[in-house]
């Protein structure tokens, strides 16, 4: 079994982000946090509609840009859907209260994780998603960075790069 920390690949337009995130929805677990990173459209919400696709969910997915949170609910499985993007301050993030979403049950998806630098738990994977000019059409492709940072997340970059 391949023990490499970090997992990359090249995503041509909005399907293939989709597709990667239905990829993950195979490969992660009940208690992880994922960290989704990069600039204002890149791509972190479609990842997170494949990921919601592929464990099932048929509701809609949305930017949790004015909410802070959007929960999901598949199967017995919890998933939290973060935007920290609006905080002004670190603090903000134990006024919300949202440490209690980060348990056994549930997969935590939080963009913009370094405007809550410090009070977070360590994450099991960041996702970097990166922009990349695309010769074969006008959108931009991307690519996208997986690292793992706990064995949770190393077990589960295992199984992705075995799907």
């Amino acid at each position: 079994m391949p023990h490499n920390t970090d997992f990359k690949c090249f995503l041509a337009d909005e399907d293939a982000t989709l597709a990667l995130g239905a990829r993950l929805s195979q490969s992660v677990a009940a208690g992880m946090v994922i960290f989704l990173e990069g600039n204002l459209g890149a791509g972190k919400t479609t990842l997170s509609r494949g990921l919601l696709r592929g464990l099932g969910f048929a509701g809609r997915v949305k930017s949790p840009t004015y909410t802070l949170v959007e929960p999901y609910t598949v199967s017995n499985l919890y998933l939290y859907h973060f935007d920290l993007y609006r905080f002004n301050d670190a603090s903000e993030w134990e006024d919300a209260g949202f440490r209690d979403y980060f348990n056994p049950e549930s997969i935590c998806l939080i963009e913009w994780a370094d405007k809550a630098e410090g009070l977070l738990p360590t994450p099991d994977w960041i996702i970097t998603l990166t922009p990349e000019a695309s010769l074969v059409s006008d959108q931009t492709s991307r690519m996208a960075h997986i690292q793992a940072f706990s064995e949770q997340g190393q077990t589960c970059l295992n199984r992705l790069q075995q799907v």
